[in-house]
């Protein structure tokens, strides 16, 4: 299910970033009192009511000179398109000016829904000035405060009566899985060796492919599979054609479509920081994944031992991915395409699976007996029993006298018996500590 995207967007320094961290609840845009600080779209998650939504926060349009501003404005604009929601912010306590009125101008042009949000209308007197903005002919102004969240909740629930019910609904019940990696590792090359046929462009070019593109097709079972070609993720500061930040947006949203990832991984040119950052996209976001290693066919001076080291080089740079199956594939050559997709398969099912409590909790009692529960602070850590709540990933809710000393180290030994005693190969486990009432 592709996720509703909603995009904040306006003039420089109108708060844009600060009711973007106040609506994902965590500070991840740049704050600073300076036109401008925000120059890359910034993306994360959020959800209001139920409703889960893909969020944009953008550097404001304006229509000064500067070739910067000129950039700012480009990447608003690719925003809106990506957008199916708008939130155009203007500032209480400065009023209607040109820049905002030039942004109303782009959003009239973008046929899109539209939410006004009066930003910085932190007291009385300020929200009963908010009645000028009327003149941009957005609809009616809604009175929001940043920095201390009041408005931020009537502001959400005109956003979401916009999202359509077919965005929240996935009727295809095929398993999705997606190509992920730095531009030119060969993740077209890999599609269209799958499939056997050229359906997405393929050239040594980096960044050939500038959207994501599915695919579907049936295997030999009748099992029914879309992939989904990503264009590369590359290094932010390597990013220079808009449509190169575009395509991060459309990576991380297939991400976000995805049942399993591959990460796809040069075997000649070996593992870069970016890629272990591209991984992190994945495994953050609970998708079942897989280590592909292309190009294999043209690693030099291989013997019986080359594959072996590599694997082990994977394991000690993807340490968070310790669960992730490693393959090493030649889209070239043919070579290992058809254990991709029994891979595929396989982790999807163990994304899916479902244990009995009563399974899980004689599991628990084999672990205590092997590593009885710590102490901490002269308290000992008891953990009474096991559940499990959610599957994609499989999450599991452990009861304790006391959550706060379940220390991640026990946590961690718990994931380890889960997947010593039940195949959860390719699939990250999450683990959660309640108070037992």
């Amino acid at each position: 299910m592709a996720m509703p995207v909603v995009a904040l967007v306006g003039r420089p320094n109108v708060g844009k970033s600060t009711l973007f961290n106040r609506i994902a609840n965590e500070r991840i845009s740049i704050v600073e009192d300076t036109p401008g600080v925000t120059r890359d779209r910034i993306y994360t998650h959020a959800e209001w009511l139920g409703k889960q939504f893909s969020m944009i926060d953008t550097g404001g349009i304006t229509m000064e000179s500067q070739q910067l501003n000129q950039e700012i404005k480009n990447q608003a604009e690719i925003a809106i398109e990506e957008a199916d929601v708008v939130i155009m912010v203007v500032d209480a306590r400065v009023g209607v000016v040109d820049d905002d009125e030039t942004v109303a101008r782009i959003l009239y042009q973008s046929q899109k829904p539209v939410i006004l949000a009066v930003n910085k209308a932190d007291n009385l007197e300020q929200r009963q000035d908010i009645y000028d903005f009327y003149t941009l002919g957005l609809g009616d102004p809604l009175p929001v405060s940043g920095v201390h969240g009041t408005g931020v909740g009537d502001l959400l629930d005109e956003v979401v009566k916009n999202f359509s019910d077919d965005q929240m609904i996935d009727d295809d019940d095929s398993i999705k899985f997606s190509f992920i990696g730095r531009p030119n590792v060969g993740k077209s090359s890999l599609v269209n060796a799958i499939l056997g046929e050229n359906r997405v462009i393929v050239s040594n070019q980096e960044g050939t492919t500038r959207d994501s593109v599915d695919t579907s097709f049936i295997d030999e079972t009748g099992q029914l599979y879309t992939m989904i070609d990503t264009a590369g993720i590359r290094k932010r500061g390597k990013v220079y054609e808009n449509t190169e930040k575009y395509s991060v947006m459309r990576a991380l949203r297939a991400i976000d479509r995805s049942d399993v990832v591959i990460m796809v991984i040069d075997g000649e040119q070996g593992i870069r920081e970016q890629d272990k950052r591209v991984a992190g996209f994945a495994h953050e976001a609970g998708r079942g994944v897989v280590i592909a290693v292309n190009k294999w066919d043209i690693v030099a001076n291989k013997d019986h031992k080359t594959m072996q080291e590599f694997e082990a080089y994977i394991r000690t740079e993807f340490r968070y991915l310790s669960y992730a199956p490693i393959i090493f594939v030649s889209a070239l050559k043919h070579q290992r395409l058809q254990q991709i997709v029994e891979l595929v398969a396989a982790i999807n099912d163990n994304q899916n699976r479902r244990i009995q409590s009563s399974l899980l909790n004689e599991m628990l009692l084999k672990a205590t007996a092997i590593a009885p529960a710590p102490t901490v602070k002269t308290k000992r850590l008891k953990v009474y029993y096991l559940t499990q709540v959610a599957t994609n990933p499989p999450t599991f809710i452990a009861f304790v006298n006391d959550p706060e000393i379940f220390h991640f180290s026990y946590e961690r030994f718990i994931i380890n018996q889960l997947r010593e005693m039940f195949d959860f190969t390719g699939t990250p486990i999450k683990v959660i500590a309640r108070l037992r009432k």
